[in-house]
């Protein structure tokens, strides 16, 4: 497997799928990020085997009146990453609470 490199993105997009969100939209939503931004991040993650995909039956979705969706899982090598996008996360987390805050207009 491919190996990716855990940016803040990748792992809020793995932790986002590790949390129930399945289908491409739900990890947008969660994330409040782009499609943009998601989608390459999902791609990325199963191509390092962390996630797979698979469409859902097409007879489903006409059922339901709505296109097909993918929905993604965690790979055993996916799960064993999430203390490495915790990691990161927290690191994120730890820079943003740092900086100060924008309470005041400057002159």
């Amino acid at each position: 497997m491919a190996s990716v490199r855990m940016t803040q993105i990748t792992a809020l997009v793995l932790k986002v799928v590790a949390a129930g969100h399945r289908y491409g939209f739900d990890v947008m939503e969660a994330c409040a990020l782009p499609s943009g931004t998601v989608y390459p991040a999902l791609r990325r993650l199963e191509k390092a085997g962390l996630l797979k995909s698979r469409w859902e039956q097409a007879s489903e979705a006409h059922a339901e009146g709505r296109p097909r969706r993918r929905t993604y899982e965690l790979t055993d090598e996916g799960w064993e990453n999430i203390p490495v996008a915790e990691k990161k996360l927290s690191e994120v987390r730890q820079l943003l609470g740092d900086l100060p805050s924008s309470h005041k207009k400057m002159a």
